[in-house]
């Protein structure tokens, strides 16, 4: 289940005038039996709506006046998430001559054309409030206070995310909420701007509309809108001709498949940060501890000690939080019994709250071989939202390579990979144009026919590039790649493999050591065809053609190009090397 909350905005949404009808009141009991729950988000005061509609029970929380209070109608707890409006506000608005305005908890709501009178006493008072419209309803609030603050609010007691909730409503007040969750529905009777904003608009206006939305909820979790659900697709990368190359951040598995060192984590990591970025939540399972160093995921497991199913679970509890199962330490026969083992629990997990929205499994061919014959409690054929990384996708467990619905083949035969895939699985092997992949390049497959595959260049990675900063800053470069202090004489054999072993031997080589390979352009060469840093080679260029400076300064200057690139503390992101993007300054590594 993709959906396990519905957020309903009250006053021209679930209600009419005012009032929820019957029918209404059954839809919603059958979607509270299907084990998803209701949330109710209004600009009304909550003494207010307690009057007109007593069946609050219906609602695991209530986020009342506009987003300022929160209402647990199970426990009657009350929750104010900013201050109390001032008393001389309300002065205020009497002196303007305001009668007809009602103060909540931290509202205070009025009616159009009142808002000039609001705005100016909050310009009189010097106050840090706000004016909010719900059709001719005028609301004034602490300001960055809205339905979708509330909303996050109540969203980690319940264990949820953004992305299980859909939201509905009709009225300008209702864009904040509605833009949070992951699929945002406007009623019939909606504003104009609001519906051109919405993911789905319904055809029944009022209680009918969430009627309509309620059906489909029920019926098939909403997948018969799913076209129309593109508002949180992955931008994944571009394809030759620069359009857009977008992935669905649900409903379909991946598997990134090609030889070793054919750019498979690069893909990986550039998918995952994508999902990072939306703030999906995902679970690696990581047999050789390749995905250590992602940022926002903490890392369960390690070298010295085998990773604790109960701390994973623990871990993802809390829906920001991204895991990284590492089973280096762990025997390599014990991995594939501890990730099975680990996969229950989290379809369980899956079922109750939709997180982790992604699993990644690395080494798919050795967890998840040929020869495993799952059951289908353990493996079900329509288990999504999972991306399998793997040298040989023929190795792979038939039940699995079934539910792969893309292949992201890298290397230098991307369609033999895919035709491996498909042989696997007793599949005819349809004929796949021939292309020959660029550095950095994937051939994404469909398995629907009708999108037909194409090459794909993924969005750079970022935390590939930290990794590839630090190879060069104080990683080993192997000796064809080394630079070497000789002298003017070839008497000396100095090789720095690397760009700080480089700086430590400049400082103690002779003058005229330093000076002849300076004059000779050998430290651009080196940058550019070695560390493969055009715009720092360039630079160096510069450095390396001025006369009459000592070498102590020449030094200095050559210092600080390659600090300014590699050392100093983080600031703008650094181009990749090779690019002719600016100059910044990203540190090697974290120390």
């Amino acid at each position: 289940m993709r959906f396990h909350a519905l957020a309903c905005d009250y006053d021209g949404t679930l209600a009419l005038r005012g009032r929820v009808d019957e029918k209404t009141l059954a839809a919603l009991e059958r979607l509270l039996a299907t084990g998803r729950k209701l949330l109710l988000v209004t600009g009304r005061e909550l003494d207010d709506l307690l009057t007109v509609f007593p069946d609050l029970h219906y609602f695991s929380w209530v986020v009342a006046e506009n987003g300022a209070l929160l209402y647990c109608p199970a426990t009657r707890e009350e929750k104010l998430l900013c201050p109390a409006p001032p008393a001389e506000f309300s002065e205020a608005l009497r002196r303007r001559g305001v009668t007809n305005f009602r103060t909540g908890r931290s509202i205070v709501a009025t009616w159009r054309p009142h808002e000039v009178e609001a705005l100016q006493a909050i310009q009189e008072l010097g106050l840090e409030l706000q004016v909010i419209f719900n059709k001719d309803a005028v609301m004034v609030l602490p300001t960055g206070v809205n339905k979708a603050t509330g909303l996050t609010a109540v969203l980690g007691p319940l264990g949820l995310s953004p992305h299980e909730i859909v939201a509905v409503g009709d009225a300008e007040n209702d864009h904040a909420f509605l833009s949070l969750c992951e699929c945002s529905v406007a009623v019939a009777n909606a504003l104009p701007a609001l519906k051109e904003r919405a993911d789905v608009v319904t055809v029944g206006d009022h209680g009918d509309g969430v009627i309509e939305l309620i059906e489909q909820l029920i019926d098939n979790d909403l997948t018969a809108w799913e076209p129309q659900l593109t508002r949180h697709h992955l931008l994944f990368g571009h394809a030759r001709d620069g359009s857009e190359v977008r992935l669905p951040p649900a409903g379909i598995s991946l598997m990134i498949a090609g030889p070793s060192g054919s750019g498979k984590s690069t893909a990986a990591t550039s998918f995952i940060e994508r999902l990072a970025e939306q703030r999906y939540q995902y679970c690696i399972i990581d047999p050789e501890g390749d995905y250590d160093n992602l940022a926002g995921a903490v890392t369960v497991g390690g070298p010295q000690r085998s990773p604790d199913a109960d701390e994973v679970m623990q871990l993802l509890a809390k829906a920001e939080q991204h895991v990284v199962v590492n089973l280096v330490g762990m025997a390599i026969a014990d991995r594939p019994p501890f990730f099975l083992s680990l996969l229950p629990r989290l379809q369980e997990m899956r079922a109750q709250t939709g997180r982790p929205h992604w699993l990644i499994v690395d080494e798919a061919h050795h967890l998840l071989p040929a020869s495993w014959e799952p059951g289908p409690l353990v493996m079900p054929g329509e288990l999504k939202c999972v991306l399998y990384i793997t040298v040989h996708p023929n190795q792979v467990a038939p039940a699995v390579l079934a539910g792969v619905d893309a292949v992201l083949a890298v290397g230098a035969e991307p369609q033999e990979t895919v035709q491996q895939f498909l042989k696997a699985q007793d599949q005819a092997r349809p004929g796949l144009p021939a292309e020959e992949l660029q550095a950095g390049e994937v051939f994404l497959w469909w398995r629907a026919q009708e999108r037909g595959p194409v090459v794909v260049r993924p969005l750079p990675s970022q935390t590939e590039r930290r990794r590839h900063i630090r190879k060069y800053a104080e990683g080993e470069l192997p000796p064809d790649r080394s630079f070497y202090f000789r002298g003017p004489e070839g008497k000396l054999n100095l090789r720095a493999q690397n760009l700080i072993l480089f700086m430590q031997l400049a400082d103690g080589v002779d003058d005229e050591t330093w000076e002849f390979h300076l004059r000779a352009g050998d430290y651009s060469t080196w940058f550019r065809e070695r560390i493969k840093n055009a715009r720092m080679a360039d630079e160096a260029v510069e450095i390396e053609q001025q006369t009459g400076v000592p070498a102590s300064e020449s030094r200095a200057l050559i210092r600080a190009l390659i600090e300014r690139y590699y050392t100093l503390p983080a600031a703008p992101p650094l181009p990749m090397p090779g690019t002719d993007a600016a100059p910044s300054r990203q540190p090697t590594a974290e120390k």
